[in-house]
């Protein structure tokens, strides 16, 4: 049973998908965040920082609702792989990860009743070794332009295998997520 409305502060079709198949009613809505201004410390505090902005974005509506924010990116060698945004980056991403282990970091933010958990959740994701051909037939073929390290985690063409939960590197981990919006009295 759900108490509160809830809003998601996102686009993301996946983390609509997974708050649906959480059996959630929830509304989504575009956050207005320029991501170009947080400073980047460490991957967990840049995408908490993210997610809280994002949740806050929404603020007044947390007083009668919960309001979800998530981010999430791959880290990999110091350097941070976000949304590439054109088949070119996008391309450029998935060749830097060929044939290596990286970390998919989510920060998720729930605000309710002026409340606020955050939390970090990690997993670790290895690509398969692609060539050059293999790369773009994917990256034209999936069109990942809106996904942190251009690639989704069911797409095994790249992923050879993964280290941890799978809805963190979709984006939302919901188990997490669960106990959260169960504890904040947001649902049963």
């Amino acid at each position: 049973m759900q108490y509160k409305h809830i809003v998601l502060a996102s686009e993301s079709p996946r983390r609509s998908e997974i708050l649906s198949s959480m059996g959630l009613d929830f509304e989504a809505r575009p956050s207005n965040v320029d991501e170009s201004k947080v400073k980047f410390s460490s991957p967990a505090n840049y995408v908490k920082t993210l997610s809280r902005m994002k949740a806050e974005s929404f603020f007044e509506l947390a007083k009668d609702n919960a309001v979800i924010g998530a981010d999430t990116i791959v880290f990999m060698g110091g350097k941070v792989y976000q949304k590439p945004g054109t088949i070119e980056r996008a391309i450029e991403t998935v060749r830097a990860l060929s044939g290596k282990w990286h970390t998919v970091y989510t920060g998720v933010t729930v605000l309710v009743s002026g409340k606020r958990y955050t939390f970090c959740s990690k997993s670790r994701v290895m690509f398969k070794e692609l060539g050059d051909d293999e790369i773009k037939k994917y990256v034209l073929e999936n069109m990942p332009l809106d996904k942190a390290g251009a690639y989704g985690i069911q797409d095994r063409q790249v992923v050879k295998k993964f280290r941890g939960n799978y809805f963190n590197i979709v984006g939302l981990p919901k188990e997490r997520l669960a106990k959260i919006l169960k504890r904040a009295g947001v649902c049963k």
